[in-house]
């Protein structure tokens, strides 16, 4: 069993050049942590790579792919393999965390938050980044909630919302704060919190919302300050 999926059409077979490859991710990377996927574009990333725009779009056919490409190659550089299934949910949970652990420390904390914000507004280059990198450990796979509630670990029904909405949020909030993650943490945070929480979800009894890190929670659609007006 493989958890890892297709990959997108993304790059269009140029033949590399690595030193321009470097540049490239450099600045995509930067100036998406400097100013958001929005001011993300060929143009900007031309220029400041000092190349050409044309030498970009024989590349990628889109921001999306170009973007997708950038972080394969810096933050997700280490996790693009399959996740080889563990015996236990235990083992799974804690090798997603584990993966989501490393890509976060290979970025910077603008960096991953706006590829967050970005993947809020744009849940298609969050489903392309989880497909390309596969997986990124950000979202709990549902062959894993499959293979758990086979072994008898898990209840049917079981729903991806306390991994999805929990764990990613918390690496992230650690990680801009400069505090250690390490595999005492992730142990404790797996045993105490997800698990217990991934059994109680088969037994809600109401359908749970999309987690933060599942690529399509619901967006506000009213303004919180008009609503006691």
């Amino acid at each position: 069993m493989s958890y890892r999926n297709e990959e997108p059409p993304g790059a269009r077979g140029r033949p590399r050049d690595a030193e321009l490859e470097r540049r490239i991710t450099a600045a995509v990377l930067g100036i998406l942590a400097e100013h958001g996927y929005e001011d993300v574009s060929f143009e900007a990333v031309a220029r400041r790579c000092q190349t050409s725009k044309a030498s970009l779009y024989r590349r990628w056919g889109s921001k999306r792919d170009m973007v997708i490409a950038a972080v394969k190659a810096g933050p997700a550089r280490h996790s693009t393999s399959p996740l080889p299934p563990g015996d236990t949910l235990r083992e799974d949970l804690l090798a997603l965390a584990r993966r989501l652990e490393r890509t976060m420390a290979a970025s910077d904390t603008g960096t991953a938050l706006m590829l967050l914000q970005a993947g809020l507004k744009d849940p298609e280059l969050c489903d392309a980044i989880e497909n390309s990198t596969g997986p990124t450990g950000a979202r709990l796979p549902q062959a894993v909630i499959d293979a758990a509630v086979a072994r008898g670990e898990l209840p049917a029904g079981a729903s991806p919302f306390a991994f999805e909405e929990v764990v990613g949020s918390v690496l992230l909030l650690r990680h801009a704060n400069g505090l250690a993650v390490d595999d005492a943490y992730l142990s404790a945070l797996v045993d105490t919190v997800i698990i217990p929480a991934l059994v109680a979800s088969a037994t809600s009894g109401t359908t749970l919302p999309a987690g933060l890190f599942s690529g399509h929670p619901e967006i506000r659609t009213t303004d919180p300050t008009r609503e006691n007006s």
